[in-house]
């Protein structure tokens, strides 16, 4: 309590005392003095009011007044103890009075909104993308094992495509160089899909193609285009990142400490869902760009992988994650020229 010797004596408030040593209540009255707390009743006591902590103001619970040597008042007429403190001169904090105004609640409202908001837009993708590449590559071929057995048990089939035409595709995508120093490691895997052409890349470094996209492209330098990007997804650890940002703190922490049971069972119907970012799908796309071009492949046979994307009906769960726009085809073409 902050004294105000010029302030006049104010009227008693009745209160509970209690010593701090025992569980005895006194029944006490509060009131002030020259710059004194007063109490009488069950047990007299006085102290300078610049000894006394008040606790905050709240809209239900009684107020508490704390003496030097753990003996406490409890009060549970708030009117008549604000009234004796705004007579003593005492000033709540700004943070108290704060919370106290409708006015001050909704701007903090609108502050803790806003920094969510911009923690999720900017922060927690900056936050994903370090702790990603931070992860060895043991952490994340943990990450991948198993999900692909879980897909096939309730997505995929086994791949009708003929061996020798796996092994080709695999063959040739295995010649062609990549931006950078090196390749990443991958593995590309084939399946049959019950939900229509898809493609993509696990943690693990598993590229998975599925025989309907392969049915989709008009030619092999289509599909190495579809590879090239997928490769770029995972050269840049977007998967890995995107699950982080998705699970945020509870993936963040299991990946950082190895127990990682739980971001794999959410794996699947967040790889069936999957919206990546524009900005993501221009890296990936910028990836797949740069390989091609590095390997003499026209960029016109990545853009005509969008082309046959687009003229589907939009039921493919590809069209959600990598979106078809007259844009993006409008941009690869435009980097061939």
């Amino acid at each position: 309590m902050t004294p105000d010797h010029h302030a006049p004596d104010a009227a008693a408030v009745p209160a509970r005392y209690f010593d701090g040593q025992t569980s005895r209540l006194y029944h006490v009255t509060l009131s002030v003095r020259d710059g004194q707390a007063v109490l009488a009743g069950d047990i007299e006591r006085s102290c300078p009011l610049d000894e006394l902590h008040v606790s905050e103001r709240s809209s239900h619970a009684v107020r508490k007044v704390s003496f030097a040597d753990g003996a406490y008042l409890e009060i549970a007429d708030q009117a008549a103890f604000n009234s004796l403190l705004h007579d003593t001169g005492h000033r709540d904090g700004w943070v108290v009075r704060l919370q106290q105004s409708w006015r001050g609640a909704l701007l903090a409202t609108v502050a803790t909104i806003v920094a969510l908001w911009l923690s999720y837009q900017y922060l927690l993708p900056l936050a994903a993308k370090g702790v990603a590449y931070a992860l060895p590559q043991s952490v994340e071929r943990q990450l991948g094992q198993g999900v692909l057995d879980m897909l096939d048990r309730h997505v995929f089939a086994p791949s009708q495509l003929d061996g020798e035409r796996q092994q080709a595709l695999r063959a040739q995508f295995a010649r062609l160089a990549t931006p950078g120093d090196s390749m990443p490691e991958h593995r590309i895997v084939f399946r049959k899909s019950k939900i229509g052409p898809n493609a993509f890349a696990l943690p693990s470094g598993d590229i998975v193609l599925t025989d309907e996209m392969i049915e989709l492209l008009p030619d092999n330098e289509a599909i190495m285009g579809v590879l090239a990007h997928e490769l770029g997804h995972l050269q840049q650890r977007h998967l890995t990142r995107r699950i982080i940002q998705t699970s945020a703190v509870g993936a963040g922490a299991a990946l950082l400490f190895g127990d990682v049971s739980t971001v794999v069972a959410t794996l699947p119907p967040l790889l069936l869902d999957l919206k990546y970012s524009r900005d993501v799908e221009r890296d990936a796309d910028d990836y797949a760009i740069a390989m091609l071009r590095q390997n003499g492949i026209p960029l016109e046979h990545l853009a005509q992988v969008f082309v046959a994307l687009g003229k589907l009906d939009g039921g493919t769960p590809y069209l959600s994650s990598h979106p078809a726009s007259t844009e993006r085809i409008e941009r690869i073409r435009a980097a061939q020229r």
